[in-house]
């Protein structure tokens, strides 16, 4: 049998920029090893895999490397797909059942708005070398599910840095946030980038799961609870944010399809 892939650019209104995720939607489920190798050899940020069930669909994620617990713009893509398919009607609701319990994406006019579980961070001492290889100076440095959040003084610091890949893979944690705040008269609140080596992404383009640490970091800053953030990598991308200070943020963003395929041999 045949399987229909599809390429989404994600947290992005135009081709080749955002963040690309690919998905299939199965006729039923197919086994971790293959799922894995199928996301090798796409070899994008993330695969998403998608069953459907009584309630809505059950959704996993696969970088090149592992299988991750929560995924944002493959999320995303999931449901730009659904909707652009014909899997749903553009007015219903996309529920997914994941590793991270029940997620919903709804339609609003041109975004497609996620809502998923805050992710806090504390602050923690500094790895050893964690400030070598990013190749910057932190204000300040957190933890949390991700990995480290690290505040560095501008926003400029943020998208001319070059880190060190080999030397931050050695490092503890599976991944590094780095973000500021934008200059003033910026459109945007905050800018960030999101490195992972050790699952594989050396970076990710634009990450919906940091964005759930992102959100509660600036709440407590910046003292409001809606944010227009910008992810600063080379292809970059547009989050919407709102927190309220609970259990869930709400982050929103814009998706295209770029092509789709078949695999053959599966």
């Amino acid at each position: 049998m045949r399987q229909i892939i599809t390429q989404v650019d994600a947290f992005t209104n135009k081709p080749f920029a955002g963040n690309p995720a690919a998905v299939c939607v199965l006729p039923a489920p197919k086994d971790t090893g293959w799922m894995q190798q199928v996301a090798q050899e796409m070899n994008l940020s993330e695969t998403a895999f998608l069953v459907k069930q009584e309630d809505g669909f059950n959704l996993r994620w696969f970088t090149p490397a592992v299988e991750v617990p929560l995924c944002g713009h493959a999320t995303l893509a999931s449901a730009h797909v659904l909707w652009s398919e014909g899997h749903l009607s553009k007015d219903e609701a996309a529920r997914f059942h994941t590793k991270s319990g029940l997620l919903i994406a709804k339609r609003q006019n041109e975004w497609i708005e996620l809502d998923f579980p805050v992710n806090h961070s504390q602050a923690t001492n500094a790895p050893a070398e964690l400030s070598t290889a990013l190749g910057v100076n932190f204000q300040a440095i957190y933890q949390n599910s991700l990995g480290y959040l690290v505040e560095v003084e501008s926003e400029d610091v943020v998208r001319q840095m070059q880190p060190n890949f080999q030397l931050l893979k050695t490092l503890p944690g599976d991944g590094v946030i780095v973000t500021s705040k934008t200059h003033p008269g910026s459109e945007y609140d905050f800018v960030s980038r999101f490195f992972a080596p050790a699952l594989g992404i050396d970076e990710d383009p634009v990450t919906g799961a940091a964005h759930c640490c992102l959100a509660p970091f600036w709440r407590d800053r910046l003292s409001k609870n809606t944010f227009l953030a910008y992810q600063a990598s080379s292809r970059g991308g547009v989050v919407k944010l709102y927190y309220d200070g609970g259990d869930r943020v709400l982050l929103s963003g814009q998706a295209v399809t770029i092509l789709q395929g078949e695999l053959t041999s599966c």
